[in-house]
C-alpha cells in the first residue's frame, strides 16, 4: 500500500493519496483546489488516480474534486445521502472497494454534517486489524466535528450533535485500538475547538484522551460539543454551497495580470478591494490607502476570506514572486475574482509617496499612554471568544476579527481606536479593515494581549 498524507499549514487542512502497489489502482480523499502534487505523485509512483472521495461537503475549503476528475478521468465518490450537481457516485454505508490487495470500507457517520463519511483502509482484505480510518471531520485527534455549522441547512445543532454521538459510538468506536486515525484538520481550524497539532493518532489512544469521546452520556456529550465553539469564518456557508456545484475549475500555474499603479487605482474606484499581502510591519511602513492587510505568512485565505465580500473583485498587493502562491490560496477558499496584481509593488510605492500611507502601530507602553491621555479611547479585542474568555483589557469590546466588517456599526468612527489580538497578525487585518471602512484614527498593539500581560507582570 502507498499511503501519503498532505497536510496544509495554512488551512490546517489534511488530504490523502492511497494505492495498492500491485494494481497501480489509487484514490484520493478530500483533495484541495491545486492538485498538482497529487497528481505528480501518483505518476511517481505508478499510480492512477480512478476515484475522488469527499468525506463531506467541506466548509473551510473548496475541494479540487472537479479538477482532479478533469485531470485524472476519475470519478467523483461521496456518501449516498449527498446530492451534487455533477455526476458523483453513490457509496453506501458499509460498502467496500478493493483496490487490489488494498480495500476500503465507506462508514455513513453523519454529524458533522448530514452526508459524513469516514473511510476505513485495509492493507489487505482479510485484516481484523484495519491500517487506519479517515475521519474527515467527524473525528479528530483530541477534538470531535462541530454540529453548529450553518452548512447544514435543515437540521438543528442538537440533532446534529445526536447524531455525531451515535456515529462516534456506534461506526468509529467500535474499531481495535490500534487503527490508526487520519482526520481531515488539525490545530487551528474552525471545525472544532480543541484540535491537537498532531496529525494522527490512533483509536486506542482517542478512546484514552479525546474529551468528547469520555463524555459518560449523550446529553453531557451534546451540552459539551456545542458550547464554546469558535466563530466561523463568513466564507463557509458560501464554500459548503459552492462544493455541491459545477464550477469553473482552477488553472493553478496562471498567472493574473500584472497591473501599474493607474490601472490599480481605476479598479480600486469601480469598487475592487486591495489586498495586501505582505507582514505586518511592511505594511505598517507604508501602503496604498484603502488597502486590507492580510499577510502570506499567515493564515492568507482564512482571514481574507473572513474579511473580504467573496463577490468582490480583488487586486493583489504582495512581494515580488508570491503573486501566483496569493491568488492560489484565496482560489483554495473559493475566491477567484482576482483581477491582477500591482506589478513591482515595492518599487511602485517607493516612487509614489502621495498614494502611500503608514498603518499606526503602538507598542505596549505607548497604548498604555494613549488609554491614559485619551478619554475617548475605543479599544477593540478583536480575539476569539475563547480567548477573551480566558482575560482580556479592560474596557475592551470584543468583537472577532471575522465578525468586524458585519458589526462595524457597532463601534464609533469618530473615536480614536485601538485593536488587539494575540500578537499582532489579527490586529494589522482589524485595523486595516476599520480604515478602509472610513475610521480615521486606527492604531493596533504590536505583540497583543500577549505583550501586554507581560509589561503588566514584568511591573507588578
Amino acid at each position: 500500500m502507498k499511503f501519503i498524507q498532505y497536510y496544509l499549514d495554512c488551512l490546517s487542512q489534511a488530504s490523502y493519496l492511497i494505492g495498492d502497489e500491485t494494481t497501480g489502482r489509487a484514490v484520493v480523499v478530500d483533495p484541495r483546489r491545486d492538485i498538482g502534487e497529487y497528481v505528480r505523485d501518483a505518476e511517481a509512483h505508478g499510480l492512477s488516480i480512478e476515484l475522488v472521495i469527499e468525506t463531506h461537503f467541506h466548509a473551510d475549503f473548496l475541494s479540487g474534486h472537479l479538477e482532479l476528475a478533469a485531470a485524472t478521468g476519475a470519478e467523483i465518490a461521496y456518501s449516498s445521502v449527498a446530492e451534487t450537481e455533477f455526476r458523483s457516485r453513490k457509496l453506501g454505508d458499509g460498502e467496500r472497494l478493493s483496490l487490489g490487495e488494498v480495500e476500503l470500507e465507506f462508514l455513513h457517520t453523519p454529524g458533522h454534517t448530514p452526508e459524513s463519511l469516514s473511510v476505513v483502509i485495509r492493507e489487505r482484505a482479510d485484516d481484523e486489524v484495519p491500517y487506519g480510518v479517515l475521519t474527515g471531520d467527524t473525528l479528530f485527534i483530541g477534538d470531535v466535528g462541530r454540529p453548529d455549522l450553518l452548512a447544514s441547512i435543515g437540521f438543528t445543532r442538537d440533532e446534529l450533535a445526536e447524531q455525531l454521538y451515535d456515529s462516534l459510538h456506534n461506526k468509529l468506536l467500535p474499531l481495535p485500538d490500534a487503527t490508526k486515525v487520519f482526520p481531515a484538520h488539525g490545530a487551528g481550524s474552525a471545525c472544532g475547538k480543541n484540535l491537537s497539532t498532531e496529525t494522527s493518532s490512533t483509536m486506542g489512544e482517542q478512546r484514552a484522551s479525546n474529551y468528547a469521546l469520555l463524555a459518560p452520556d449523550k446529553k453531557t456529550f451534546i451540552d459539551l460539543v456545542t458550547e464554546g465553539q469558535p466563530p466561523a469564518p463568513s466564507y463557509f456557508v458560501y464554500d459548503a454551497v459552492l462544493n455541491r456545484q459545477d464550477r469553473d475549475l482552477l488553472d493553478e500555474t496562471s498567472l493574473p495580470p500584472a497591473l501599474d499603479l493607474a490601472a490599480v487605482s481605476e479598479l480600486v474606484a469601480g469598487g475592487a478591494l486591495l489586498v495586501d499581502g505582505r507582514d505586518p510591519e511592511a505594511f505598517g511602513h507604508g501602503h496604498l490607502r484603502e488597502a486590507i492587510n492580510v499577510g502570506l505568512n499567515g493564515r492568507y485565505a482564512e482571514f481574507a476570506g473572513s474579511v473580504v465580500p467573496h463577490e468582490a473583485d480583488i487586486v493583489l498587493v504582495v512581494d515580488e514572486g508570491f503573486e501566483l502562491e496569493a491568488k492560489n490560496r484565496l482560489a483554495r477558499i473559493g475566491f477567484d475574482r482576482v483581477v491582477g496584481y500591482l506589478s513591482n509593488a515595492s518599487t511602485v510605492m517607493a516612487s509614489n509617496p502621495d498614494d502611500v500611507v503608514p498603518a499606526s502601530r503602538l507598542t505596549v507602553p505607548e497604548f498604555e499612554e494613549r488609554r491614559s491621555n485619551l478619554a475617548d479611547l475605543q479599544v477593540v479585542d478583536v480575539r476569539n471568544p475563547g480567548e477573551v474568555s480566558l482575560g482580556s483589557i479592560e474596557g475592551a469590546v470584543p468583537i472577532p476579527v471575522g465578525q468586524l466588517p458585519a458589526r462595524v456599526n457597532e463601534l464609533d468612527p469618530s473615536r480614536p481606536t485601538v485593536v488587539f489580538c494575540a500578537g499582532g497578525y489579527r490586529s494589522s487585518v482589524a485595523a486595516s479593515v476599520l480604515r478602509q471602512a472610513g475610521f480615521p484614527d486606527v492604531s493596533d498593539v504590536l505583540g497583543g494581549y500577549g505583550a501586554w500581560v507581560e509589561l503588566a507582570s514584568a511591573r507588578s
